[in-house]
């Protein structure tokens, strides 16, 4: 598989630090964004710990089985949870810290993703638009209970808490998804700084629009903060150039950027 990638973050314009993170490691086809929360630069803390413990304990999918690759997604974010409570427990200071983990990993063909909290993973695929995680969110829970409209639900006043995240309790379960991936396709990751402030609609006219990830990425972040910029705001733009489902290659990226 040959892919062009890029990432970046913004502190936005209300904000006074930058609580996401996020990492991309091309050579793995690893991806992630993680979103902090806790203040006092706890949540950069719990962050940073997230993406970094993740990729590690993620290490290499190849020639694992659907089950095993999930497994070893659910165990990689679990032991990012682990550290995370544990340091909420002996720093007093990281008191309820923890952070939303969206984490993209490249196969042959195809993407696996473990997801907890409201950072999303969409993809774009012949000019549709596609969320592929769903929001472990309160508004997400009133709406499938019929309780609020998606239109609601993107201006309430609690659309920014989350119901399970990463770091807060001794475990947590992750959602994992699997999905096909075809030449042109092109997978974004945000943080709700970007889909809190951009519709479906507006991401998919910056998506299909001339320019490549990075310029994506730049329209994404410059257009968030136009419309307010009321978070910090993370995007990775993943595009597949190429997929070849006979070889058992590693992904290969064929240019990546990033700030």
């Amino acid at each position: 598989m040959h892919f062009t990638c890029a990432a970046r973050t913004d502190v936005g314009i209300v904000r006074s630090g930058n609580e996401d993170n996020y990492l991309m490691l091309s050579e793995r086809g690893i991806f992630i964004v993680a979103d902090g929360m806790g203040g006092h630069a706890a949540g950069e803390v719990a962050s940073e710990m997230a993406v970094r413990i993740a990729s590690q304990e993620i290490g290499s999918l190849r020639g694992l089985s659907d089950e095993e690759a999930s497994d070893r997604m659910r165990i990689a974010i679990r032991a990012a949870n682990d550290a995370i409570f544990e340091r909420t427990l002996s720093e007093h200071d990281k008191r309820g810290m923890g952070t939303t983990a969206t984490v993209l990993v490249l196969l042959k063909g195809r993407y696996l993703i473990g997801q907890v909290g409201d950072s999303r993973a969409y993809l774009l695929r012949n000019g549709q638009i596609l969320q592929l995680t769903k929001d472990h969110s309160y508004v997400q829970e009133q709406v499938d209970a019929g309780l609020l409209t998606q239109d609601q639900a993107r201006v309430h006043p609690y659309s920014n808490v989350i119901t399970r995240c990463v770091g807060a309790s001794g475990d947590v379960v992750p959602d994992i998804y699997f999905g096909t991936l075809e030449q042109g396709d092109i997978v974004l990751l945000a943080s709700d700084g970007l889909t809190g402030m951009l519709e479906d609609a507006q991401i998919t006219r910056i998506l299909a629009s001339d320019g490549g990830p990075q310029h994506w990425v730049d329209r994404m972040i410059a257009e968030a903060n136009r419309r307010g910029g009321l978070d910090n705001i993370t995007a990775i733009v993943v595009q597949i150039d190429s997929v070849d489902s006979n070889t058992g290659e590693q992904p290969v990226v064929r240019a990546a950027a990033g700030a």
